[in-house]
């Protein structure tokens, strides 16, 4: 049974986040409703990553295993036209076939978000529901100096919801950098994985050092407190953005194409 890498984005506007909800409309379902009009499968897929409700992405990857090797192309063509019809705000980017071992969520090493902070005292109109508006001026170079005490391998406990279900809180921060482009604050965030909720909340806990309620010293002492109420603000998920999801070369076949829970 051949097994296909889809690389997806999507609003996460209008869904209860990317995995099936009892009686809410997710991610996950809108796919595998249109995999099942397309081909007529009931299948179950996995992502790299499961996002809160409200939280959007440019590059989620999950893989499914389909019962004929459709040609890539008419897969995505075939899933995006039952999207379309159905109304959701997804879309299947590419549909690769990728060898059996691979798991778009056990396979991947890396994984990548954007936060984007509107930062003006007039509210979004264009932009509404995919920034978090804070109208007070914030010092990016600030949050971004302070940033630097969570890179590295730290107990991530402050930083993550106190429903998360990973079995430990350590994790490894390659990046957290902080950059402003005129009115728009931008959090970049890598690591091999997340806890739940740990961008947010180290967002909202940067924000409180760009608004100067916070130094670098106050967040490295949050991070040490390995306690919840320690954290700032969580930032609200209308601003994260799935953006990348890195593999092993290995774990795809020659002629594929490759580019966890932190919202």
């Amino acid at each position: 049974m051949p097994r296909f890498r889809l690389d997806i984005e999507y609003d996460g506007s209008r869904f209860a986040g990317w995995q099936h909800q009892a009686d809410q409309p997710s991610v996950q379902q809108a796919i595998e409703q249109a995999i099942e009009k397309f081909c007529g499968q009931d299948v179950r897929i996995r992502a790299a990553g499961r996002t809160d409700a409200g939280v959007h992405a440019t590059a989620q990857v999950a893989h499914v295993d389909l019962a004929k090797a459709w040609p890539g192309d008419k897969v995505r063509d075939a899933v995006n036209a039952h999207l379309q019809a159905a109304g959701a705000r997804v879309a299947v980017l590419k549909a690769d076939v990728v060898a059996g071992d691979f798991d778009a969520r056990f396979s991947a090493i890396g994984r990548h978000y954007l936060y984007r902070i509107l930062n003006r005292r007039a509210p979004a109109a264009l932009e509404k529901g995919k920034v978090w508006w804070v109208p007070k001026r914030l010092d990016a170079e600030a949050m971004h100096e302070a940033a630097k005490v969570l890179l590295g391998k730290h107990d991530f406990t402050t930083f993550r919801s106190t429903q998360c279900q990973a079995e430990s809180p350590v994790r490894t921060l390659d990046r957290l950098d902080v950059s402003r482009s005129g009115n728009f604050i931008e959090v970049r965030s890598s690591a091999r994985s997340f806890l739940h909720n740990q961008v947010r909340s180290m967002v909202g806990s940067l924000r409180r050092v760009g608004d100067g309620s916070w130094g670098a010293a106050d967040l490295k002492a949050a991070l040490e407190a390995r306690d919840r109420a320690a954290c700032g603000q969580v930032a609200p998920p209308d601003g994260l953005f799935l953006v990348g999801v890195d593999y092993q070369e290995a774990t795809k076949e020659p002629a594929a194409v490759i580019e966890d829970t932190a919202s």
